[in-house]
């Protein structure tokens, strides 16, 4: 059951980021709300689940964008799994530890999908650093938010329904 709904989040990612994204924030540093998506389950549920995240996420992400298959499936799982072996071994649920983690595994996602581009003589980046600084911490930034936004709303839901006074 929980498989299918972080496969179900990971479409909503997509779908967000193919249609909402664009519109919003616009230029190579745009937020991967997928990577977001990505480090958030790995850091809540473990790297077993970070890597399936991630591959699913990665390669469908591949597979949509037109480019060379398993590039992107590659960084993603890299970032699954430190992800939730980041998650397993320290405490990750104030606002700094997570921004350190979108941080990071945004410039490993930008080192690892980079890399192998350049690697493979297949494309040329020309600001690497600057585009993949920008969007990690822009990634930072919306992962924070989203994870806050995620965990507090159900906790206000619950509260709210157990203030409303019976009506007879």
């Amino acid at each position: 059951m929980r498989g299918l709904l972080i496969a179900g989040v990971v479409v909503a990612a997509l779908t967000l980021q193919t249609t909402l994204a664009g519109l919003a924030f616009g230029g190579p540093a745009a937020p991967d709300l997928v990577l977001i998506v990505v480090v958030y389950v790995g850091l809540t549920r473990g790297p077993v689940t970070g890597v399936l995240a991630g591959s699913l996420a990665g390669l469908t992400q591949d597979a949509l964008s037109g480019g060379v298959l398993g590039i992107g499936g590659l960084a993603k799982t890299v970032v699954g799994f430190l992800a939730g072996v980041l998650g397993t071994q320290f405490i990750m649920t104030a606002p700094l530890p997570r921004f350190v983690a979108f941080v990071g595994g945004t410039l490993v996602h930008a080192l690892v999908f980079m890399g192998l581009y350049t690697l493979l003589d297949l494309r040329r980046f020309p600001a690497p650093y600057v585009d993949a600084l920008g969007q990690a911490i822009g990634n930072g930034f919306v992962g924070v938010i989203g994870t806050l936004l995620i965990e507090w709303v159900p906790e206000f839901l619950r509260r709210r329904r157990t203030r409303r006074p019976v009506r007879r």
